[in-house]
C-alpha cells in the first residue's frame, strides 16, 4: 500500500529555513509568516544564463502557443487564488476585500489573459505599385523586471506577461519587502511554462542594481521611485538596454464648482485611498473649488472615519497598514510637517496603534498650500490635501507645476468643460470623475519624472518588441 506526499502550500514552497532566509513579517502584525530565500548577483548570473538559452527555442513556438499557456496560467492563479490572496494580503498588508488582495489577484488573470488576446499584426506602413514596407515585431531576448512592493503580483503580471507573449524569457526580481507573494505567482506560472524561461531572483538592491547594468539583458522593466529610475537609466546607459520605467506620481485632481459632490464622493474617495494610499497613480494632492471646498472635505472626512481598517484577514476591513515602517515615517513626517504650517486636520492625522504598529487612521488635510512638503511630496500613504482655489487657470498651473506628470484627474458635471480642463492637464492619463482606474487594453505610462514607456494593450506589446521593418 502506497501513501502520496502531502500537498504542500504556496507559502511551504517558496519559503525555506530560518538559517537559508530573510524573515518576512506580517505587515499587521509584524510576525514572521516565513522566510524568503536570499539569492546573490551569482544566482542572477546564472538565472539571466538560463534564460538567454531557453529563448531561441521559447520564441520559435509562436504566439498562438505561448498565447495558450499564459491563459493557462491564468487559469492556475484562478485556482489557487484564495491561497495567493490570503499570503499577498498578509505579506502586503492590503485586506483580502474591497479593491485589494482578491482583487489584484483577479487581475493577474485579467492580465494574464488580455496580454494573450491582444492581436499585434505586421503594419504596411507605404505600399505604391511594386513597392512595399511593412513593420513585423520580434521578440527583443531577455527581459529584468524589477518590481514594486505595493502592488506586487499585479505590477509583476504587467511586466511579465507581455514580455513572454512576445518570446522573450523574464527574470524578475520583487521587492525585499514583498518577495513571497511573487515567488508564490512565479512557482505557479512554472509549472506551464518550459525551465528557464521565468526565473525570480529574490535578492537585495545589490541585485537590483546588477539587474539594471547587465549587459546580457536586452530590456529592462521597473516600477518603483522616481530617484531609483534615474540610477536605472544610468546604469543601463552603457549597453543601450531599452527601458520602461513607471515611476513615482504626485497625481493631481482637480475640482470644478458644477460638482455634484454626493455623486462623485465614493469615487474620490478610493481615488485617494486605494491600498490605503499606496499607489502610484492615486489621487495625492486635491484642489477644490472655494464655491465647494468645505462640501468635499466633509464628504472625503465622512467616508474617510466610516470606512473600515485593521487586519487584512478579518472580514469587513477595506484600509490596510503601512506596508513598511519608512513609509510610516514618511507620512507622519508629512503630515506633522502640514500640523506645524497651520493647515487643519479635519480626520485622522495620527497612527492608530491599537490596531497594529504600522497602522496610520485616514486622514484628510484642509486649509494647506502649495509648498508645503505634503502637497508637494509623494505621500504613498492615506493622507489628502485638500487645496482651496478661486480661478481655474491658476488651479491648472498649480497643478502642472509638479516634476511629476504620472496621472491627474478633473471632476465635474459639465462633459465638455471636463474635457477640456483633462486636455490641459500634464500628464500620462487624465481621468474625467474618476481616478487610477486601469484598463488592460488601454495604455498606461508617465510623463516627466514619471518615467516613460507604456504598458498594457498593444502599445504594451510593442514596448517589449524589436520593430524589424521588411522593405522591398
Amino acid at each position: 500500500m502506497s501513501t502520496s506526499a502531502p500537498v504542500r502550500s504556496l507559502l511551504e514552497t517558496v519559503t525555506v529555513s530560518a538559517e537559508e532566509g530573510r524573515a518576512v513579517p506580517d505587515a499587521a502584525t509584524r510576525e514572521t509568516i516565513g522566510y524568503a530565500p536570499v539569492h546573490t548577483v551569482a544566482d542572477l548570473e546564472a538565472a539571466i544564463a538560463a534564460a538567454r538559452a531557453a529563448q531561441p527555442a521559447w520564441e520559435a513556438l509562436g504566439h498562438a502557443e505561448r498565447s495558450r499557456l499564459l491563459h493557462a496560467i491564468a487559469d492556475d492563479v484562478e485556482a489557487n487564488a484564495e491561497e495567493l490572496a490570503t499570503l499577498l494580503s498578509r505579506e502586503q498588508g492590503k485586506p483580502l476585500d474591497g479593491p485589494n488582495a482578491r482583487f489584484e489577484v483577479g487581475a493577474c488573470a485579467v492580465w494574464l489573459r488580455s496580454a494573450a488576446d491582444t492581436a499585434l499584426e505586421p503594419e504596411v506602413v507605404f505600399e505604391a505599385g511594386d513597392s512595399r514596407a511593412v513593420v513585423e515585431w520580434d521578440a527583443l531576448g531577455v527581459v529584468g523586471a524589477i518590481g514594486p512592493w505595493n502592488w506586487p503580483m499585479m505590477i509583476t503580471v504587467w511586466q511579465v506577461a507581455p514580455s513572454l507573449r512576445m518570446g522573450n524569457t523574464v527574470v524578475v526580481k520583487p521587492s525585499e519587502y514583498t518577495p513571497l507573494s511573487v515567488l508564490a505567482l512565479v512557482e505557479v506560472a512554472n509549472r506551464h511554462l518550459p525551465p528557464g524561461v521565468l526565473a525570480v531572483v529574490s535578492g537585495d538592491r545589490e541585485v537590483g542594481a546588477a539587474i539594471a547594468a547587465h549587459p546580457d539583458l536586452d530590456k529592462i522593466m521597473f516600477t518603483g521611485s522616481t530617484a531609483t529610475g534615474r540610477r536605472i537609466v544610468e546604469a543601463s546607459a552603457h549597453n543601450l538596454a531599452r527601458l520602461t520605467l513607471e515611476l513615482g506620481g504626485n497625481d493631481a485632481g482637480v475640482v470644478l464648482p458644477d460638482v455634484d459632490v454626493a455623486a462623485i464622493a465614493e469615487n474620490l474617495f478610493w481615488g485617494i485611498f486605494i491600498n490605503t494610499g499606496q499607489t502610484c497613480a492615486a489621487l495625492k494632492r486635491l484642489y477644490v473649488h472655494e464655491s465647494r471646498y468645505d462640501e468635499v472635505v466633509d464628504a472625503l472626512a465622512g467616508l474617510a472615519e466610516a470606512m473600515p481598517m485593521g487586519n487584512g484577514l478579518a472580514g469587513g476591513n477595506v484600509l490596510g497598514p503601512l506596508q513598511n515602517e519608512a513609509q510610516l515615517a514618511i507620512v507622519t513626517e508629512l503630515v506633522e510637517d502640514a500640523r506645524a504650517r497651520g493647515a487643519r486636520i479635519v480626520t485622522g492625522g495620527e497612527p492608530a496603534p491599537e490596531l497594529g504598529p504600522l497602522f496610520y487612521r485616514a486622514t484628510v488635510v484642509a486649509d494647506i498650500e502649495d509648498g508645503a512638503a505634503l502637497v508637494d511630496r509623494e505621500q504613498f500613504g492615506p493622507a489628502i490635501p485638500v487645496i482651496r482655489y478661486a480661478d481655474l487657470d491658476d488651479a491648472i498651473a498649480r497643478a502642472n507645476a509638479s516634476e511629476q506628470g504620472l496621472g491627474a484627474s478633473v471632476w465635474g458635471s459639465d462633459a465638455e468643460q471636463t474635457l477640456a480642463v483633462a486636455r490641459r492637464l500634464r500628464a500620462g492619463t487624465v481621468w474625467i470623475n474618476g481616478h487610477g482606474g486601469l484598463n488592460p487594453q488601454v495604455p498606461f505610462g508617465g510623463i516627466k519624472a514619471s518615467g516613460y514607456g507604456q504598458e498594457f494593450g498593444a502599445a504594451g506589446l510593442r514596448a517589449v518588441a524589436a520593430p524589424k521593418v521588411i522593405s522591398r
